[in-house]
């Protein structure tokens, strides 16, 4: 499974992060914000779409920042991450919370094992 997400900052530099809600796999854990690559999609049109759908906002998909390949037990995921810029307020569309959470402040949120990378990136490139 490809999934894209997306590295949104805000005019302080704090990094948006979405909860996920519940009956959702992974439930109430905080991640970046994307979601799955269709067929015939690319990565950066998936991502606009999904940005756009989730947070009701207009993105730019920047440079890549990591790809994760990570194992589970029922499938195998790619998690493509890319920087973002945005116009618009982003609004939990689908009812999930969201945060602006300062870049040292991360790694205090619980987050999906995939998702861990991304901030270990994220703080080597500080």
């Amino acid at each position: 499974m490809h999934v894209v997400a997306g590295v949104l900052r805000d005019a302080r530099g704090r990094i948006l992060l979405a909860r996920r809600t519940a009956g959702r796999e992974l439930a109430g854990l905080w991640e970046f914000p994307g979601g799955k690559v269709e067929p015939g999609e690319t990565p950066e049109a998936a991502l606009i779409r999904e940005l756009r759908e989730e947070l009701s906002v207009e993105a730019t998909v920047g440079a890549a920042i990591i790809c994760v390949d990570w194992a589970m037990p029922d499938k195998q995921l790619l998690l493509d991450v890319r920087e973002v810029a945005h116009q618009g307020v982003p609004r939990g569309v689908e009812g999930q919370a969201l945060a602006w959470v300062p870049l040292h402040k991360l790694g205090d949120y619980p987050m999906p094992p995939a998702d861990r990378p991304v901030v270990e990136v994220l703080l080597q490139r500080r």
